[in-house]
């Protein structure tokens, strides 16, 4: 796509239409002047060698050229194609069971810990592949798209809980379906799913999906998390161990039967928790058997392609044609060419070296050195004020991946107030969202993803972390005034004095209320019994 950096410097076209305008008066001039020198027909005698067109002709060249000059300085450029970010490898969807049966003590500190340590360490085992993120308990959600970027993986494992998931229970089944739905499965790159559970609970379809993950040519491994002999689940809201609807301790135990079967079925291994270091180095040493598939790119804001040396080449070549067309009286305008080219190489050398300190910020950010990378950043945006949008960008990324979240939205903010560019401005404010969520600021992140799916409502994943924020909102508290009106009127009502006689009625009428009465309870009991089946098939468990 191709786009100015510069705009607003069109306006100096208007430098050729006054050029116009003062060739038309020398024009009107010239006659002028032949018509008072005296006999007209003598004076074009006299004047024969001169020939009109060529001095026409070489105003349109100059015209010519010093619009070319004028498209060179307002920077048409491109994205560079060869400056994207090449990943090979494979698509990883981590499914991670986060039911409250997780929260068990049988290894310590937690079972939900010890599964974030080893998914942690896995996204850092496979840097070239990209990653997803399925959650689970009694339903499974889809937490994160297939993506590159290892540090929102990261945080959105390590930020997950129990209570981000409103209905308990394990349904593994869930789980494989929603990871197979992840991913692109017209695409021919090497698929794994790694389900990370516990297996608390006997789901009878879970091997009836991962069946259909292998026909799809979709392995899965599992590894379990947890103890055979069992553990007490402490109840989040108490603190005290959780009991079941008879009142009798839970006790979760690891599910190895189901985890094996789901592995076997889809053509992967169960690996059972003993040390994070083990899991991970044996699932690592299997994927590297695999063969290399073919590589998946991600654009990332890195350089851009300039145009500018053809408008220049092209004015180059007019203003030596211009020169080089004889005529009597000759207008020094090959000097003035001179000049201006020497201006216009001075100011596109002067980009160019922006455009160097930006690549070699982009090569420090990849190699991880952020402090260097910032420095060229800062000097690229010195040097070029306006439009350094690019750079302003990717200053902020370095901020992020800092951990340095307030210099972070700082950057983005001014990303967001001078660039002219809505695809810019619409990952500025999602990457200020992520910044916003990395320093715990909820409401700040809500308002930023809003704004990025207003520029762009078909970003995915802008819309899951803005999901995930609203249902981590705790409910609105009832306003103090309209709370006290409510407890007035209450106690208003409480206080009025039963002092009503009440009305006579007839036997019959009497009468003839009770049996209505009792008819309205014999059908709310048929009611009842109608919606008994429905509600025993709800989930038993809710741990």
């Amino acid at each position: 796509m191709l786009y100015f950096l510069y705009p607003e410097r069109l306006l100096l076209l208007g430098l050729v239409v006054l050029l116009g305008l003062v060739f038309g008066y020398v024009v009107r001039w010239k006659k002028g002047v032949i018509k008072k020198i005296g006999d007209e027909p003598l004076v074009r005698q006299q004047i024969a060698q001169y020939a009109p067109w060529k001095f026409r002709l070489r105003f349109v060249l100059f015209a010519v050229a010093i619009g070319l000059c004028v498209f060179a300085l307002t920077g048409l450029v491109s994205p560079d194609p060869t400056q994207k970010i090449t990943k090979s490898g494979k698509d990883i969807i981590v499914a991670l069971d986060v039911s409250k049966s997780m929260l068990a003590t049988d290894i310590q500190p937690d079972r939900l810990e010890r599964a974030k340590q080893v998914i942690a360490r896995v996204i850092n085992a496979f840097p070239d592949d990209r990653i997803g993120l399925v959650v689970f308990a009694g339903r499974a959600y889809l937490q994160m798209p297939l993506t590159i970027d290892h540090d929102a993986a990261r945080m959105f494992v390590a930020t997950t809980r129990p209570e981000d998931i409103p209905t308990q229970g394990t349904d593994l089944g869930r789980a494989l379906e929603m990871s197979m739905n992840a991913f692109d499965l017209k695409s021919k790159s090497y698929k794994m799913v790694l389900l990370v559970s516990d297996g608390e609970g006997h789901d009878p379809d879970a091997v009836k999906m991962a069946s259909e993950l292998a026909k799809q040519g979709i392995m899965i491994n599992t590894v379990g998390i947890g103890s055979p002999t069992g553990s007490t689940v402490p109840d989040p809201l108490t603190g005290q161990p959780k009991t079941d609807l008879q009142g009798h301790t839970v006790i979760s135990k690891l599910n190895e039967q189901t985890l094996s079967e789901i592995a076997a079925t889809a053509h992967g291994t169960y690996r059972f928790y003993t040390n994070t270091d083990d899991v991970v180095n044996a699932i690592k040493a299997q994927m590297d058997k695999i063969e290399e598939m073919p590589v998946f790119t991600e654009s990332a804001y890195l350089s851009f392609r300039q145009y500018y040396w053809y408008f220049l080449l092209g004015a180059f070549v007019l203003l030596i044609a211009e020169a080089m067309i004889s005529e009597r009286k000759k207008i020094r305008k090959p000097v003035i060419a001179t000049l201006l080219l020497l201006s216009l190489c001075s100011t596109r050398s002067y980009g160019q070296s922006v455009n160097r300190m930006i690549t070699g910020g982009n090569k420090a950010f990849k190699e991880s050195r952020f402090e260097d990378a910032e420095k060229e950043y800062e000097a690229a945006m010195a040097r070029q004020k306006k439009n350094s949008d690019v750079a302003g960008f990717n200053l902020g990324n370095s901020f992020y991946r800092r951990n340095q979240s307030d210099k972070a939205v700082a950057a983005y903010d001014k990303v967001i107030k001078t660039t002219k560019r809505p695809d810019i401005r619409q990952q500025a404010y999602y990457n200020k969202g992520v910044a916003y969520q990395q320093a715990q600021k909820v409401q700040e992140s809500i308002l930023a993803y809003k704004n990025a799916l207003l520029l762009n409502p078909g970003d995915e994943a802008a819309r899951q972390n803005l999901q995930r924020l609203l249902k981590q909102q705790p409910p609105q508290k009832q306003p103090e005034k309209k709370k006290e009106e409510k407890q007035n009127k209450n106690q208003k009502k409480q206080e009025q004095p039963l002092t009503q006689k009440p009305a006579k009625i007839s036997q019959k009428e009497a009468e003839d209320k009770l049996k209505a009465l009792l008819e309205n309870e014999k059908a709310l009991q048929e009611k009842m019994r109608k919606v008994a089946p429905i509600s025993s098939n709800r989930p038993e468990k809710d741990w």
